[in-house]
């Protein structure tokens, strides 16, 4: 017992100054991080206005949400389909970025710079400088264009059966530098010995694509496509900067609307707060299956 009994005091001599040094960032953690979500999720079971006290609804919130929110269905619907063509276009894009420009010349560190200067810039002006792009009218640079070739001006904005593609276009040329670079990095981890046993048995350079790049490359496409996935299912920015109406958040007949919109409309332009967070739970655990499947289906496919 008295050697059991020491062992914690040991414990404490050894690594006691190490524990207090922990304790700010765990105080600010548990502050900032873990009582916000646990917050979160308790008031996603009630019914809360940010005035009143919260009353406790049980599943309402959620049941609601699922089967008789047919808005919210639509914002999913939107949500879902600009991911696939932003995530899929944009992680094709960045690969071939990156291998036409993987080298160490300073043309090809020039064009990855160009390439990447969106993904560090400020999303805020980078939207506002999409909404001059796109502006109706004669104002707005891709009616000039059009203007040029004889066309009419497009009401680009307001034409609901544009919002999705205008929204991925700005996602993918707003993404697919950083993806680059990450790509990039990848390839220059490959070593050449490989394309050299691969050229002496007489591969064609597609088939080293094919059989040697792509199969090294799958860690690089599971992060770059979880973490598209992450950021995609967020979108907040560009429909609410570009798109967003007088009295509507998503645009002209919700063509717009996106899953967080739709919780920020909720919360605190209707202040229900605590369906919002019912929203904001929902997000999280598509986000996390989702992100789930896709690394389940990357070590199944490194397994082969």
């Amino acid at each position: 017992m008295a050697i059991h009994a020491a062992a914690p005091r040991r414990r404490w001599r050894r690594y006691g100054t190490s524990y207090l040094m922990l304790l700010p960032f765990l105080g600010l953690f548990a502050g900032f991080l873990v009582w916000p979500l646990a917050n979160s999720l308790y008031l996603s079971f009630t019914k809360f206005d940010g005035v009143n006290a919260p009353e406790f609804e049980g599943l309402d919130n959620f049941r609601h949400l699922l089967f008789d929110d047919d808005r919210f269905r639509h914002a999913l619907g939107n949500t879902f389909l600009y991911v696939v063509a932003s995530i899929g276009i944009g992680t094709l894009l960045s690969l071939g970025l990156a291998l036409a420009f993987s080298g160490s010349s300073w043309p090809h560190r020039i064009m990855r710079t160009i390439f990447f200067l969106p993904s560090v810039t400020s999303s805020i002006a980078l939207m506002l400088l999409w909404k001059w792009i796109f502006a109706p009218g004669d104002f707005g640079l891709a009616n000039t264009v059009v203007a040029w070739f004889g066309g009419r001006a497009v009401e680009w904005l307001a034409t609901p059966g544009l919002t999705i593609p205008i929204l991925v276009l700005m996602s993918v040329w707003g993404g697919m530098g950083y993806g680059m670079v990450l790509y990039v990095a990848g390839l220059n981890t490959i070593p050449q010995e490989y394309y050299e046993a691969a050229r002496i048995d007489g591969a064609t350079t597609w088939q080293q694509f094919r059989r040697v790049t792509l199969p090294l490359l799958r860690p690089v496409t599971t992060y770059v496509v979880v973490t598209g996935l992450i950021g995609a299912f967020q979108v907040f920015e560009a429909v609410y900067i570009v798109f967003r109406g007088t009295n509507n958040i998503g645009g002209v007949l919700d063509s717009g609307l996106m899953i967080v919109p739709y919780l920020y409309d909720q919360g605190f332009t209707h202040f229900k707060l605590g369906y919002a967070s019912a929203i904001a739970w929902v997000l999280f655990l598509i986000i996390f299956a989702l992100s789930m499947v896709n690394l389940r289906i990357g070590r199944a496919l490194k397994e082969l």
